[in-house]
C-alpha cells in the first residue's frame, strides 16, 4: 500500500501547549484512515495539520502538493440566523473551483445534485440549515464536502451520535469514496468505527501505534494510550466507552484547499 501522507518527528502545538509530541507515521493512498484517542488526544489538530491549517512547530508533515483537499470538520454552532439553504450550503462545495467571480455550469450543479442523492438529502434542498435535524444536517455538510470532488477527504468524527439512517448514509458514501480512489481521514472516539478502516493512528498526545486494525487497538496499546487497564469480553475483544462525544449540533464545514 502506497502512501499519501508521511510525518517525521512531527511536533504540533499552539504556542507553548504542545499538542502532539514527535511523532512519526503514514497514512496511505486510497483508504481509509481512522484516527483514535482520548479526548485532547491531539486528533482534530492533526487533521488541521494535514489540511494546512496548522504549521508544524518542528518535524516534517508532507502532504503531495496539488492534492484537493475537502475538510468536514467540528467547529461553531450553526448560525442559525444564516439565510441559507441546503441546496446552497452543497453548492458552496464548488466554489474553491469556480473562482471568485464564477458561475455554476450544468456540470457543477449536476455533481451537487449527485452528492445530495448519495446522501438521501435531495427532497430537503429548500429547507433552511435550522430546520433539519442533527442527522440531516450532518450529511448536508458530507455532500457539500463530496461535491469538492476531492483526492483527499478529512472527516472529524463524521458520524458521532447520529440517527441510525444517517449513520448508514454517510457510511455508504465513505465506502464508495474510497471505491473511487479517495483517500480518506477521520476521527472517532469508537472502537468499532476504528475497526472499519484500513489503517489506524492511535494517538495519546503523540503517536502510540499505527498500522493495521487488528495491530494497532490491542489490549497494550490502548491501555498505554488511555492510561488505564481496558476491559475486554470472554473473546478477548477490548471494550470502550468514551464520554467525551460531542452533539453533532456542533459540526459546521471548512472548505477544500490545495496544497
Amino acid at each position: 500500500m502506497s502512501r499519501l501522507i508521511r510525518a517525521e518527528n512531527l511536533v504540533l502545538a499552539y504556542g507553548d501547549r504542545i499538542a502532539l509530541a514527535p511523532s512519526t507515521f503514514e497514512i496511505p493512498t486510497g483508504a481509509i484512515t481512522a484516527i483514535i484517542g482520548p479526548n485532547g488526544a491531539g486528533k482534530s489538530t492533526l487533521l488541521h495539520a494535514i489540511a494546512g491549517l496548522v504549521e508544524p512547530a518542528s518535524g516534517s508533515l508532507s502532504v503531495p502538493f496539488g492534492k484537493r483537499i475537502a475538510y468536514v470538520l467540528q467547529s461553531t454552532k450553526l448560525n442559525e440566523m444564516t439565510p441559507i439553504t441546503v441546496v446552497e450550503a452543497v453548492r458552496m462545495g464548488r466554489y474553491a473551483r469556480l473562482g471568485f467571480f464564477g458561475r455554476f455550469r450544468p456540470g457543477d450543479r449536476s455533481v451537487c445534485d449527485q452528492a445530495m442523492a448519495r446522501l438521501g438529502i435531495e427532497d430537503l434542498g429548500a429547507r433552511h440549515l435550522s430546520e433539519l435535524s442533527g442527522g440531516q444536517r450532518q450529511r448536508v455538510f458530507v455532500a457539500q464536502g463530496i461535491a469538492q470532488e476531492a483526492s483527499l477527504l478529512l472527516l472529524d468524527e463524521p458520524i458521532t451520535g447520529l440517527d441510525l439512517v444517517s449513520r448508514e448514509y454517510i457510511l455508504q458514501v465513505i465506502r464508495e469514496e474510497k471505491a473511487e480512489g479517495v483517500t480518506i481521514v477521520g476521527t472517532t472516539h469508537s472502537l468499532d468505527e476504528a475497526r472499519m478502516a484500513d489503517h489506524v493512528l492511535l494517538l495519546a498526545g503523540r503517536i502510540v501505534a499505527s498500522g493495521p486494525p487488528e495491530e494497532v487497538l490491542t489490549t497494550d496499546t490502548l491501555s498505554e494510550a488511555y492510561g488505564h487497564p481496558m476491559p475486554t469480553t470472554g473473546k478477548g475483544q477490548v471494550l470502550h466507552d468514551d464520554p467525551h462525544h460531542r452533539p453533532v449540533e456542533t459540526r459546521h464545514v471548512h472548505f477544500e484547499r490545495k496544497g
